[in-house]
């Protein structure tokens, strides 16, 4: 294969003569060049390490730290009142670098000039930190700041002025607060008491008391000593015991999917969209390595953590009997491609230079071209990472472990990301509805073998040029891969560009070697296992109810006049919806970030409120003034915002209640009170999608540049998974899931109740709206 021969560096042959050596100057250069770009990256990981570890300094303040105190001593001032003096006695006398006094001297003031630097960058960090610590700005009311906080984000913006690097705060950040037990009990038996009747809540009341004074205090301890220990007293048992130690298939259980731009397209041409898509993708990581993007900011002060960012790339969850593991390498020089049921290996780069759009636009029709067949069970192999772990752990084990498997198995786990060419088209069409529900299906779980679960991220574009994510969930949360997925659609739509035939600007290098096919020898035995881990994946997928649509009416622009947060008002919306749609109330999970501290992640709302339910059973009963309920619904907003707030400030219930079962488990202590929380299912998950974190353009300008957002499967059997985000000034996208096999949910039906909701409540507030 002429490929093959490429790849080779040298070849040689044992004659008569001896050894016949046969280089290729090309591929030697390439291989001098990829030395020289490995280098390059090291130099940068050095310097950047050197700009962040001294960050708010910089060498510059540090120079003029030495030419203060150098120029002091000119003027006969002493500002180190004596050390200098002290430290030009230490170096020993006689021959060397320090014969001379002046030589002495000036490296003296050095030494102390240095001390006073790295003494204030340490003054202002600690400073930075315990200011980063303070979150009373998150409690006070839109519009009314106090003189406390206007002090404080002045402060902050003071220390954080010089331009960051995206891991310049990551010390500097505050860590995640252990709250006291009496805390989270009370704000637990608070978010249970709207679920329960009186006997019900007055046993599990007992329970939480004989927990909080017998068992706790002694499993608190052992927090507190992980909080100072760790980071973060979360994070690693969350990755852990959540995410790497399920046993179930990844594949609608725990991975998300993002959608596409909806409403415009840049091309219909699948390998153009796909090589300026991936160009800017390169673009990102390159900007990643560099730390060269700016970390997210609250408020545009406050910076959020960003650890969950440096495993974005080069990603990939290997299974495990017990439990998986997250392999990250540290540079990756291809992506791993699917077609028609082949695998592929596509390099990025040409030596040191990184493909250009037009150059991955044609290696990416080669592949589309490609008339070979799939070999003997390579069709339905990524079924693997669908179904079971332990199935998948013990398959790779017995039949990946060496030989030809193995090298093409490594192809693609140490790849950048995974590429999905898939054969249908699917685009979001505003007159037909369903539409944008069988793009989600696709997205979510394809046709369960044409998508790679395992890694970090598959890249899926389908035959029309339309493109969208499956993300895998351990390595990190959605706002991560959405900050990626914005800068990637704005490089496209707004740097990149098309021709007007709707191919990639430029003209492709044809010398370039066409992607590797992989090679496998699967053998009967395996492919038995794929093809049950392929049925267990596709009943899993045939079951699922995916309804997403688009709510017209308003967006967060008529939300806002009612004098409430946006996600207040879709929340309360959706506790009445629920209610309507099943008659009662449910545990809900919204998912909250805790980023404002170091390697935070996640905390739960829990959004079903004694409030917002007062508050839907007054709306359903239909014979409340409309004033009473406005009342009601301010009082179920303000206590909503006040969760959130609390979640993101370390506040929580249920992460704090997590760790605490966890440190029992360890002791071998039993408590029928935790047990009892962790084992109570969430019938109703939400999560509002991030938007809008890269201001890559403006949407006043171009309105029509609008995401959908993305969504994930239902968390419990017999409830539903909801995702929204608020896209804009006048529009809402809903992703709604459920299983077929519940007779007790309908995605379309809970839908329907959704968008009543929401007009019920605008109505409850005569906010004018239009029609759908």
């Amino acid at each position: 294969m002429a490929e093959a021969h490429q790849a080779v560096a040298f070849q040689f042959t044992v004659t008569p003569e001896g050894v016949d050596f046969r280089l290729s100057r090309e591929a030697l250069k390439h291989v001098y060049l990829s030395g020289i770009n490995s280098w390059k990256k090291r130099l940068i990981r050095i310097k950047n390490g050197i700009l962040r570890g001294v960050y708010p300094g910089s060498p510059t303040s540090w120079l003029v730290v030495v030419m203060a105190t150098v120029g002091s001593s000119f003027c006969n001032v002493d500002v180190s009142l004596g050390l200098v003096g002290c430290i030009q006695r230490c170096p020993p006398q006689g021959c060397g670098p320090y014969q001379t006094p002046q030589t002495r001297a000036l490296l003296s003031m050095a030494i102390f000039s240095t001390g006073v630097w790295v003494t204030g960058i340490f003054f202002f960090r600690q400073t930075l930190k315990l200011l980063l610590s303070y979150h009373g700005w998150m409690f006070e009311m839109h519009g009314k700041t106090s003189n406390l906080t206007r002090i404080w984000a002045m402060c902050v913006r003071l220390l954080s002025s010089r331009h960051p690097m995206l891991y310049s705060f990551q010390t500097s950040l505050p860590k995640l607060p252990v709250p006291r037990v009496s805390a989270t009990i009370q704000r637990y038996l608070e978010s249970v008491r709207p679920l329960l009747d009186d006997e019900e809540y007055y046993r599990m009341e007992m329970l939480a008391k004989e927990f909080q004074n017998k068992t706790a205090p002694r499993l608190q301890k052992y927090l507190v000593l992980k909080s100072w220990w760790a980071s973060n007293y979360v994070s690693d048992w969350w990755e852990e015991y959540i995410y790497l130690r399920g046993r179930s298939p990844l594949m609608v259980n725990s991975n998300y999917y993002v959608m596409d731009l909806v409403l415009i397209k840049n091309t219909d041409v699948q390998a153009a969209r796909l090589g300026n898509i991936i160009h800017a993708m390169i673009m990102y990581r390159r900007k990643l390595d560099c730390e060269e993007i700016k970390p997210v900011m609250a408020l545009g002060i406050v910076p959020m953590c960003s650890y969950q960012m440096e495993r974005m790339f080069n990603t990939t969850r290997v299974p495990g009997k017990e439990t998986d593991v997250l392999q990250h390498l540290s540079d990756s020089r291809h992506v791993a491609v699917y077609h028609k049921g082949r695998f592929f290996k596509l390099w990025l780069y040409e030596g040191s230079r990184l493909l250009k759009p037009q150059d991955l636009e044609m290696q990416f029709q080669r592949i589309l071209d490609d008339p070979s067949p799939p070999q003997p069970g390579e069709e339905k192999l990524a079924a693997l990472t669908a179904g079971g772990r332990v199935e998948w752990a013990q398959a790779r084990q017995a039949f990946f472990s060496s030989g030809k498997n193995k090298a093409a198995l490594e192809a693609i786990e140490r790849a950048a990301f995974f590429v999905a060419l898939d054969e249908e088209s699917y685009r979001y069409d505003p007159e037909d509805e369903a539409s944008l529900s069988l793009y989600g299906k696709a997205l979510l779980h394809g046709n369960c073998y044409n998508r790679w679960f395992d890694k970090s991220f598959t890249l899926i574009s389908f035959k029309n040029g339309q493109l969208g994510l499956n993300a895998e969930h351990a390595w990190a949360d959605a706002p991560i891969i959405g900050h990626l997925w914005e800068f990637v659609l704005g490089t496209d739509s707004f740097h990149l560009g098309y021709t007007e035939t709707g191919h990639c600007l430029g003209k492709p290098n044809p010398a370039l070697p066409p992607p590797t096919r992989l090679q496998w020898d699967i053998p009967k035995q395996c492919q038995a296992v794929i093809e049950s881990s392929y049925q267990v994946a596709k009943a899993l997928a045939d079951d699922v109810e995916l309804y997403c649509f688009q709510f017209l009416p308003f967006g967060k622009g008529l939300i806002k006049k009612c004098r409430t947060s946006p996600d207040a008002f879709v929340q309360i919306a959706l506790q009445l919806a629920h209610f309507r749609d099943r008659g009662k109330f449910c545990l809900t999970y919204e998912a909250s970030m805790t980023r404002m501290f170091r390697e935070g992640r996640t905390e739960t709302v829990r959004s079903c409120t004694s409030e917002s339910t007062a508050f839907v059973q007054a709306m359903v009963e239909k014979s409340h003034a409309k004033a009473d309920l406005r009342d009601l619904f301010q009082k179920a907003a303000k206590k909503h915002q006040n969760m959130y707030r609390l979640a993101m400030t370390g506040a929580g219930i249920d992460r704090h209640l997590f760790c605490l079962y966890l440190v029992s488990k360890y002791l071998g202590v039993s408590s029928p009170f935790l047990a009892e929380v962790l084992s109570e299912p969430w019938r109703l998950s939400t999560s509002q999608i991030p938007q809008s974190q890269i201001r890559m353009f403006d949407p006043e300008q171009h309105p029509n540049h609008l995401g959908a957002g993305g969504g994930f499967g239902p968390v419990a059997d017999d409830g539903y998974g909801v995702s929204y985000m608020i896209a804009g000034e006048n529009t809402i996208f809903f992703h709604i899931s459920s299983k077929f096999s519940s007779s007790e949910t309908n995605a379309q039906r809970f839908g329907n109740h959704i968008r009543q909701a929401l007009l019920d409540l605008a109505d409850l507030f005569q906010v004018p709206k239009t029609d759908s």
